[in-house]
């Protein structure tokens, strides 16, 4: 019985050496990059509100028939200029209503000068009704749909952003402007980071004369003005090709311009790492250059790329809207948020129209949502600093 007892293993794990706890203390397991990252962008309130805001922006584009209780394409020339509908829980008597509605909408005009004003009719309601049914079309272009987030019983009607020239509702086609906008944006950046990004560790890897000449052809490309620049380059894209072509040219244009600052971040972290222990253990063993560059050296400065390509996004659609707004981007049929800013050029336009100005604030939600996103993304991409 007491050589039994002897064999049975022991519960107090205080009599283990201490050798043995220190070595299971070690081996178990901690986090990866990936977790530190994700944990520490996690803390960012502003990231996080800023993917948000773009997850968003990208439904509403993908979705935009849905979103639109009108049709996308189209004249409806009886409801030109409608002012943006306002939509109300207190009607005129000051009684509270559960399900939002809003007032019929009538419009005079001055003798003189044959302003339109429009006022609320208070006599007149209309509630909002959620998904109902409206016109056909199809779910992602394949599967055939007349369901629409909101809308309001005929003959009422409901623009929350009003209505263009052609009669068709500035919130749909904000919402459909947000394919090409964010689309072209995307491309374009996708582009530039993958230029950029293997210029920079190309450079920063070899050094010498490779490295020499790369910085000089850098210096070149920024001797030029950016914006006279892609104006030229616009201006001569001939309006007789096919929108697709147009499309890709443009985004070529933007990528082929912004890939210079990411060269040269990429390039100064990479001088950083090729002396490190892992590229000298790595040429040591015989790896080839091209294994180094693009399985040791190019993922580390991943985290970096990530953060650029979110901050470059913003450029390139403000750089998009300026040169559609100008007339020598985006061109129908394609529609771009720039391309639905140009209807506000005119300035009596305008001043009768207000709300034409109204696709400014999806710009304007792109760029802050990319930037918060961008800044987490920055502070999140070195897990290691000092919180």
């Amino acid at each position: 019985m007491q050589d039994t007892d002897m064999l049975l293993p022991s519960d107090d794990t205080a009599a283990e050496p201490a050798s043995v706890q220190t070595i299971m203390a070690e081996t178990e397991p901690h986090e990866g990059y990936f977790q530190l990252v994700w944990r520490r962008f996690k803390r960012s309130k502003a990231s996080i509100f800023g993917g948000l805001l773009v997850l968003a922006l990208a439904i509403m584009a993908l979705f935009a028939e849905f979103f639109s209780p009108y049709p996308l394409e189209g004249v409806n020339l009886t409801d030109t200029f409608i002012a943006p509908s306002i939509v109300r829980l207190i009607d005129a008597n000051g009684r509270f209503h559960l399900r939002p509605f809003v007032y019929a909408q009538d419009v005079t005009l001055d003798p003189k000068t044959f302003a339109p004003t429009w006022t609320e009719n208070t006599d007149v309601m209309y509630p909002i009704q959620f998904f109902v049914k409206g016109f056909e079309y199809k779910l992602l272009g394949l599967i055939p749909w007349d369901r629409h987030l909101f809308g309001v019983e005929s003959p009422g009607s409901i623009h929350l952003m009003g209505t263009d020239k052609f009669g068709r509702d500035l919130f749909g086609k904000s919402c459909q402007a947000g394919r090409i906008s964010l689309t072209m944006a995307l491309f374009g950046t996708i582009i530039s980071v993958a230029i950029g990004s293997v210029l920079g560790v190309t450079s920063g890897y070899y050094g010498g004369k490779i490295d020499n000449a790369i910085q000089r052809f850098v210096e070149f490309v920024n001797c030029f003005p950016q914006l006279p620049l892609w104006m030229s380059l616009a201006a001569i894209v001939p309006r007789t090709w096919d929108s697709f072509k147009i499309f890709v040219i443009m985004a070529v244009i933007f990528a082929m311009l912004s890939w210079t600052t990411l060269e040269r971040e990429v390039r100064g972290k990479v001088l950083a790492f090729r002396s490190t222990d892992f590229v000298l253990a790595a040429k040591e063993m015989g790896a080839s250059d091209r294994r180094i560059i693009f399985l040791h050296l190019y993922p580390n400065s991943l985290s970096h790329v990530l953060v650029i390509l979110t901050l470059t996004v913003p450029s390139i659609i403000l750089a998009e809207a300026f040169l559609s707004f100008l007339g020598i981007g985006i061109q129908e049929p394609l529609i771009s948020w720039g391309l639905l800013m140009r209807n506000a050029q005119n300035i009596q336009t305008l001043g009768q129209y207000p709300w034409m100005m109204t696709p400014v604030f999806f710009i304007i939600t792109a760029v802050l949502g990319f930037n918060f996103l961008g800044d987490g993304l920055r502070d999140a991409a070195d897990p290691y600093a000092a919180m």
